[in-house]
């Protein structure tokens, strides 16, 4: 139960920080606006983004939006938290990965819902800001961290079958 509740407070502490990072973005620059950090590297920017991961689905019709930016996540949400429930006793990790993932999604949600758009403004690029890869915020990072981990247990559970088989098919450790 201790996980439970140390996980919980990470989520709301990452919810709390996405959001008070987007309200500064918001009230601190108008739309649009760019403030190199790292000439060549790194910029802060107000980037208002209406679709999914990279901007999909932005330019599609307000049902569709309604359904995928709003409606599915809500319904994920839930998923992956009886996930996280699931994995409380299982490896850490794992139990992080899908509370990174809660956090990630209500802190989007919560901009979606109040207002119909994803605030992003971390924004890295190479040389020139025309170049950049999508902007992003602390939620998505808390996605993309949960991603990583995910991948990785996925290769350890891999790893763990194909060792257990080995292991099974072996006639010297029946001995």
């Amino acid at each position: 139960m201790a996980r439970f509740w140390s996980l919980s407070l990470m989520m709301a502490t990452l919810i709390i920080v996405d959001q008070l990072s987007k309200g500064a973005i918001q009230s601190s620059l108008y739309y649009g606006q760019t403030i190199p950090v790292i000439k060549g590297f790194f910029s802060i920017a107000y980037v208002k983004n209406t679709g999914a991961a990279f901007g999909l689905g932005a330019g599609g019709p307000e049902w569709f939006r309604q359904i995928f930016f709003l409606g599915l996540p809500v319904i994920f949400c839930g998923w992956i938290f009886w996930l996280l429930v699931k994995t409380l006793k299982g490896p850490f990790y794992l139990s992080l990965a899908y509370a990174l993932i809660i956090a990630g999604a209500v802190g989007n949600l919560i901009d979606r819902f109040s207002l119909g758009y994803v605030v992003d403004f971390l924004m890295f690029y190479w040389k020139e800001e025309e170049n950049h890869f999508p902007a992003f915020n602390v939620a998505d990072s808390c996605i993309s961290i949960a991603a990583g981990l995910l991948i990785i247990d996925f290769f350890l559970q891999a790893k763990a079958k194909k060792t257990s088989e080995n292991h099974a098919s072996d006639p010297l450790s029946k001995s």
